[in-house]
């Protein structure tokens, strides 16, 4: 059972779920045991009232000439007198089971009950429909026959009622006043709880946005240290990711300031006035130089990024070198044919067993990439040497 649905669920109103709705689950609980309680303490005055009534009118049976009597003195008569609020009656059985005084419909005891003399009992019962309690016993003759006689007295539970009723108010009344105070103040001690995990998030809310120092963890309840410890690793982990950035703009920024400061130069020549035809296209093949140059610092720097940006990124996996070098020189071709050189590979068919490794795919692209470039940028250039030594192969 939820007291406080709402549809993002807060931790205030899930504590406070879990202390009342078990105190108002278990409150009608303590009215039932509240009452079969009051029931047996308001019966004990008057059972004990019963058994001094059963005592006195085994007095007053007597045994003469081998016959029971059975006397009844006013005092006894004054004794089991109707009250007001109960009924009572009596009844006083002989030896042989005859009726000697009494209700004589007052109902006899269990047969399967063992019969002990002189020794009071109570039981429940009913007269005509109406519930009582009955205190009875035997009591011993001294006849021939040895059997005794029984004596018995009911009375009506009215009174008994009405005892346990007023028990049951007196408990249960203040009850009514305690348990409204009681949920005040499981109320204000959860508002007082609460309040460090409230300073918490008006701390983390004053925060500038570039600050990425740890949480305190001192200040907060020892049930959120380790919620405080995650959020202090979570910003460790972006104070580094974000370092990380900073230098890989400042490497970008430093790599491709050679390039570019190239590019301009070669395109201020180009501009020059007086420059005839042959002096532009040394210019405009400078600046495709130039660029070619650019956009693989680019390539690299990307690839970099690539391999530091996440975790994930850097994890190892199997890789076929030889699938990765014919990647490699495919993408340089065109490079080499404008340079006038035979570029081409020579080794391991992908797929072969030697060319298999562990490793990060795109770093080791990479390097084979710097290899292949090195080899295009140091190897002769010229197209009478091409076709003289078929180029310089790379590999």
């Amino acid at each position: 059972m939820s007291l406080f649905h709402n549809a993002h669920r807060s931790l205030f109103g899930e504590i406070l779920d879990w202390m009342l709705t078990p105190l108002l689950l278990l409150w009608p609980v303590s009215l039932v045991l509240t009452w079969l309680i009051a029931q047996s303490i308001a019966g004990k005055p008057f059972d004990r009232a019963l058994e001094y009534k059963v005592a006195a009118l085994t007095q007053l049976v007597t045994v003469s000439q081998n016959q029971v009597q059975f006397n009844m003195h006013q005092s006894a008569r004054e004794l089991l007198r109707a009250d007001e609020a109960d009924t009572v009656t009596y009844q006083v059985l002989g030896a042989r089971g005859e009726h000697l005084s009494g209700e004589r419909e007052l109902p006899l005891p269990p047969e399967d009950e063992k019969m002990v003399l002189d020794e009071i009992r109570i039981r429940d019962d009913e007269v005509h429909g109406t519930a009582v309690k009955v205190a009875y016993t035997w009591v011993k003759l001294g006849l021939p026959n040895g059997r005794p006689a029984l004596v018995q007295v009911a009375e009506t539970m009215e009174k008994r009622s009405v005892l346990a009723t007023e028990i049951v108010k007196g408990v249960m009344l203040p009850q009514f006043v305690i348990l409204p105070m009681a949920v005040l103040l499981v109320w204000l001690a959860l508002v007082q709880a609460i309040k460090p995990l409230n300073q918490l998030e008006e701390r983390i809310r004053a925060r500038k946005p570039d600050d990425l120092s740890p949480i305190d963890a001192q200040a907060v309840p020892l049930e959120v240290v380790p919620l405080v410890s995650s959020v202090n690793d979570l910003l460790m982990r972006l104070k580094d990711s974000i370092a990380t950035q900073k230098r890989f703009l400042a490497d970008a920024a430093h790599q491709l300031k050679t390039p570019l400061a190239g590019l301009r130069m070669q395109a201020d020549l180009a501009q020059r006035e007086g420059s005839n035809a042959e002096e532009l296209k040394q210019s405009l093949r400078q600046i495709g130089r130039s660029s070619i140059r650019a956009t693989h610092t680019v390539n690299q720097l990307l690839a970099l990024a690539r391999a530091e940006s996440s975790g994930s990124a850097m994890a190892r996996s199997a890789c076929d070198l030889a699938d990765l070098t014919m990647s490699v020189v495919r993408d340089c071709a065109p490079r080499a044919i404008a340079k006038h050189l035979d570029l081409g590979y020579e080794g391991l068919q992908p797929g072969s067993e030697g060319g298999q490794l562990t490793g990060n795919p795109t770093l080791l692209k990479e390097l084979i990439r710097n290899l292949v470039d090195n080899a295009i940028n140091y190897t002769p250039s010229s197209p009478e040497k091409a076709r003289r030594h078929h180029g310089a192969r790379a590999s």
